[in-house]
C-alpha cells in the first residue's frame, strides 16, 4: 500500500531541491560566470549515497588550459633549464638559421591539426581550435616565427621568417581514441611533393618508425616529460610518392563511402599509410590543476569515498598528477601496484599478483591503489573479469591510463554490479558514455563545450564544487526524503488503522468514521504543508558538515531510510492510532455523542498529535517552519469553524459545540500526552545515553564548542564472495617485509566499506526509473 500522497509530495520537494542547487551561490564559478544547474530533479537524495567516483583527468582536475613548455627535437633538448622551450636561446638561434629539423618539426605544429585561423579587426591572427593541445601547439609555433596565417578552402598558408609557404591540403586523417594519432596529407605547392604529417601518443608514432631510427632518445624524453606531469605528443612526417597516395587516396575514398563498418574500414586505410614515419621530436604541454582539487579529494576521501581516474594520458603523467592533487599518496604511506601485460598469460600474472597482495594485507593502514593500462584492461575484462571485480571490491583507488570512452563505460557498469553507488564525472564528449552510464552523471561546463554538462544529471564550473554538491546538496536531500517519505507512510496509516479499529465496533459494516471530505482534507492540507516544509531542516549547519565530512557514512550507509526506521515509524502510526481511538471512544461514545463529533475529535486528536510530532522531528526551526506547523494547526480549526456555519455542509455547528466542551480539551491534552509521552522518552533516552555522532555534533552547536575530533565511524564491511576469482593464487609461505619503491607490489591495502543496509525499496526504485527516464529523454 503507497498512499498517492507520497508520490505528489516527493515530486514536489525534489524540484525543490534541484532549485536549491540552481540557487547555491556558492556554487557559481564567477570566473567563467557558470551557475550550476540539476537536469534531473529525480536522484538529489542519490547524492549523499555516493560511494565511488569516477573522474577524468584533463578539463576536469585540471584547468585545460595548455601552455607549450618543452621539446625535444632529433634528440636535442630544449626548456630543461628554463622550463620554458619559447625562451630556450638554443632553439630560437635554431629558428633563426632555420635548421632543417627544426622547420620541420614546426610545420607539422603549425598545420596538422584541424585549427581555423581567423583574421580580428586589429589585423591579428587568431585560432578556433577543436582542442586545447592544438591551440596551444599552433600558438607556439606562431611565437616560433611559423605562423600559420590563412586558410582558402584547401589551401594553407604559412609564414616563416618573412617567406610565404603554401601547402594544398590532400587528405585529413582525422583522430579517432583507437589510432591515438591523426594525420594530414599536404602537397608542398613550391615543390610538388606530397608529404603525411603525423602526431599522436608515443605508442601510436614511436612504434611506426621506420626500419634504422633511432627513437630511444624521444623515449626517454616522453618519460621525462610524463614524469613532470606533462602532456607529450609525438610528431613525425613521410614523404609519399605520387602512384603510392592515389592508389591509397582511391581506397580512402572507397572506405569513407561505404555504409557497413565504415569506422572500422577508414582506420585499416589509414594503417596501409601510417607507417615507416621519420620521428621529429616530441613536445610536452603543461596543463595545471584546477584551484581547489586536492582540498576536494582529500575531503571527499575522509567522507568515504573511492576515488577512480580514468584518463586517455600516459601512465607517468597521470600518477604524477593523481599525486599533485592527493588522489593517491607518496610513499611510504601510499603505495602503487601495476597490472601490465600484453598477452593474456602476462596480464593473468599481474593481476594475481596484485590480488595476493589486496587479499593478505588488508589490516594494514595504507593508502593502496592499482594502476592500469588500456591494454591490460581490455584483456582482463574480457577474460579475468570476476577477479578484476574483486580488485575493484578490494581497492579504494585506481588509475586507469590509456582507456577509451568504451572502457571507461565498462569500468562504471563493473561497479554497478558490485551494488555501488557510483558517480561519473567529465567535460568533454569523450566522457558522455561514463557519465551516462553511471547512476549519477556530473559535467563540467568547460572548454571542451557544453556535450558532457548536457549529458549529465548535475553541471558545474569547477570540480571543487563537487564537494558542496555531495555532503551539503545530497546529505541534506538525502536526510529531508527520508523523512518525508516515512512521515507520509506514518501519516496515512494512522488514519488506516483508526477506520480498522472502528470497523470492530461497528460490527464490520463497512461504515467509515471519517467523511471523505475530511479524509481528503487530511492528506491535501491538514499534513502535508507541514511536512513539505521540511525542506528547509538542516540537523547541521552546512559548516560543520565541511568539517566533519565522515558523517556522510550514516547516508552511505542508508542509517535514516532502512526496513528497521521504517519499521519503528510503522509502530508509531499503530501506537499512535491505538491512543486516539481509544482516548476518544472512551471520552465521547458513553455520552450518546453524534458520529460527526465522534469524527471531529478522532480527527483533531490526530492533527494535533502530528504537528507535535513533525516539532519534534525538525531539527533547525525558522519561521516558515513556525507558521506551517503551528499555523496549520490553527488553520485546522479556523476551516472546521467555517464549515460548521454552513447548514448544508454536513458539520453544521458540529466544531461550536464540541469546542465549547471541556471535555474536548481534556481529551486533546490527554492524547498529545499519551502519544508523545514515551516517544519524548524514548528519544532522550538515545540522545543521553547512546548519542550518535550527528547527536555529538548537534549538541557542539548548540553549545557553541567545537569538535575536534570524532573518531571512527566504521560501518560493517561488505562481504566478498569467496573464489569469485577463476585465477589459481597460491600464497607464498614466507615473505620477506622488504621496503619496495612505487610502482610495486608489496602488501599494503585497507577496505573501508557499508553494510547491506540499503533504502527502502520503493523510494530506490522510484529514483532509478526517474532517472532512466530523464536520461531517456535526453538521449532522444
Amino acid at each position: 500500500m503507497i498512499p498517492i500522497s507520497i508520490k505528489v509530495s516527493l515530486d514536489l520537494v525534489k524540484s525543490l531541491y534541484a532549485k536549491f542547487i540552481d540557487w547555491d551561490y556558492e556554487m557559481i564559478d564567477h570566473e567563467a560566470g557558470i551557475p550550476a544547474h540539476a537536469t534531473n530533479t529525480a536522484i538529489s537524495e542519490d547524492l549523499g549515497q555516493v560511494e565511488y567516483i569516477l573522474t577524468d583527468k584533463t578539463g576536469t582536475l585540471t584547468e585545460n588550459i595548455m601552455i607549450f613548455r618543452r621539446c625535444c627535437i632529433s634528440g636535442i633538448f630544449y626548456g630543461n633549464e628554463t622550463g620554458d622551450a619559447l625562451k630556450d636561446v638554443e632553439l630560437l638561434n635554431a629558428v633563426a638559421g632555420s635548421s632543417p629539423d627544426v622547420v620541420r618539426f614546426l610545420t607539422v605544429m603549425a598545420i596538422c591539426n584541424t585549427v581555423i585561423p581567423v583574421k580580428s579587426k586589429t589585423g591579428a591572427i587568431l585560432y578556433k581550435a577543436q582542442s586545447q593541445d592544438e591551440d596551444a601547439l599552433v600558438n607556439a609555433a606562431a611565437r616560433l616565427h611559423m605562423v600559420y596565417v590563412n586558410k582558402n578552402a584547401n589551401t594553407l598558408e604559412i609564414r616563416f621568417n618573412g617567406s610565404v609557404i603554401q601547402y594544398e591540403v590532400l587528405e585529413t586523417l582525422e583522430f579517432t581514441s583507437d589510432r591515438k594519432r591523426m594525420s594530414v596529407v599536404v602537397k608542398d605547392c613550391q615543390n610538388g611533393k606530397i608529404i603525411l604529417l603525423s602526431k599522436g601518443a608515443d605508442e601510436a608514432i614511436l612504434p611506426y618508425a621506420y626500419a634504422g631510427q633511432q627513437t630511444r632518445t624521444f623515449i626517454e624524453a616522453v618519460e621525462q616529460y610524463a614524469q613532470l606531469g606533462l602532456r607529450t605528443l609525438c610528431l613525425a612526417w613521410r614523404e609519399l610518392k605520387e602512384d603510392e597516395y592515389q592508389e591509397w587516396s582511391m581506397m580512402f575514398k572507397e572506405a569513407s563511402s561505404t555504409l557497413v563498418d565504415r569506422e572500422w574500414r577508414i582506420a585499416e586505410v589509414c594503417q596501409r599509410l601510417e607507417h615507416d614515419f621519420e620521428v621529429l621530436g616530441v613536445t610536452a604541454i603543461e596543463d595545471r590543476l584546477q584551484d581547489g582539487v586536492p582540498e576536494t579529494i582529500e575531503t571527499l576521501r575522509k567522507a568515504g569515498i573511492n576515488f577512480w581516474m580514468l584518463t586517455g594520458d600516459k601512465q607517468n603523467t597521470a600518477i604524477q598528477i593523481a599525486l599533485s592533487c592527493n588522489f593517491i599518496s607518496p610513499e611510504p604511506k601510499g603505495q602503487l601496484l601495476l597490472i601490465d601485460g600484453k598477452t593474456e598469460d602476462e596480464v593473468c600474472r599481474s593481476l594475481e599478483r596484485v590480488l595476493l597482495t589486496m587479499r593478505i594485507t588488508s589490516s594494514e593502514p595504507k593508502d593502496v591503489a592499482f594502476v592500469v593500462d588500456g591494454w591490460a584492461l581490455e584483456i582482463a575484462l574480457k577474460h579475468y573479469r570476476k577477479a578484476f571485480t574483486e580488485l575493484a571490491i578490494l581497492s579504494r583507488t585506481a588509475i586507469c591510463c590509456r582507456v577509451t570512452p568504451s572502457q571507461k563505460a565498462q569500468l562504471v557498469e563493473l561497479l554497478k554490479t558490485c551494488d555501488y553507488r557510483t558517480l561519473a564525472i567529465g567535460d568533454g564528449g569523450n566522457d558522455v558514455r561514463m557519465i551516462q552510464q553511471a547512476d549519477i552523471g556530473v559535467g563540467i561546463s568547460g572548454r571542451e563545450g557544453l556535450q558532457a554538462a548536457r549529458a549529465a544529471d548535475y553541471s558545474v564550473g569547477k570540480f571543487r564544487f563537487l564537494k558542496r554538491l555531495i555532503l551539503v546538496h545530497g546529505r541534506y536531500s538525502y536526510n529531508r526524503t527520508a523523512f518525508l517519505s516515512q512521515y507520509s507512510f506514518y501519516k496515512s496509516l494512522v488514519i488506516c488503522f483508526i477506520q480498522i479499529f472502528f470497523s470492530f465496533i461497528s460490527g464490520v459494516s463497512g461504515t467509515s468514521l471519517f467523511n471523505s471530505v475530511s479524509l481528503m482534507a487530511y492528506n491535501v492540507f491538514y499534513t502535508s504543508v507541514p511536512v513539505l516544509v521540511s525542506v528547509l531542516d538542516k540537523d547541521l549547519s552546512e559548516a560543520t558538515v565541511m568539517q566533519h565530512p565522515q558523517i556522510l557514512f550514516y547516508c552511505q550507509a542508508g542509517r535514516l531510510l532502512n526496513p528497521s526506521t521504517f519499521a519503528g515509524w510503522f509502530g508509531r502510526s499503530l501506537f499512535h492510532a491505538i491512543v486516539v481511538f481509544v482516548i476518544t471512544i472512551h471520552a465521547y461514545a458513553y455520552e450518546k455523542s453524534e458520529m460527526e463529533e465522534l469524527s471531529m475529535v478522532a480527527l483533531s486528536g490526530c492533527i494535533c498529535l502530528q504537528a507535535f510530532v513533525v516539532a519534534l522531528e525538525t531539527n533547525s526551526f525558522t519561521i516558515l517552519q513556525h507558521l506551517a506547523i503551528w499555523g496549520n494547526l490553527v488553520a485546522f480549526y479556523i476551516i472546521n469553524w467555517i464549515f460548521s456555519a454552513v447548514p448544508s455542509s454536513g458539520m453544521y455547528t458540529i466544531m461550536f459545540r464540541i469546542c465549547r466542551q471541556p471535555s474536548y480539551w481534556i481529551t486533546m491534552f490527554l492524547i498529545v500526552a499519551a502519544g508523545m509521552g514515551p516517544v519524548l522518552a524514548l528519544k532522550y533516552f538515545r540522545y543521553t545515553y547512546r548519542p550518535s555522532k550527528i547527536n555529538t555534533l548537534q549538541q557542539a552547536e548548540r553549545m557553541g564548542g567545537p569538535i575536534l575530533t570524532l573518531g571512527s565511524i566504521e560501518p560493517q564491511p561488505r562481504s566478498i564472495e569467496k573464489e569469485v576469482s577463476p585465477l589459481s593464487i597460491t600464497q607464498p609461505k614466507n615473505r620477506n617485509p622488504v621496503y619496495e619503491p612505487l610502482l610495486s607490489d608489496s602488501p599494503n591495502s585497507t577496505r573501508r566499506s557499508f553494510g547491506s543496509a540499503t533504502p527502502f525499496d520503493f523510494f530506490q526504485s522510484q529514483s532509478r526509473l526517474s532517472s532512466s527516464y530523464s536520461r531517456n529523454c535526453k538521449d532522444n
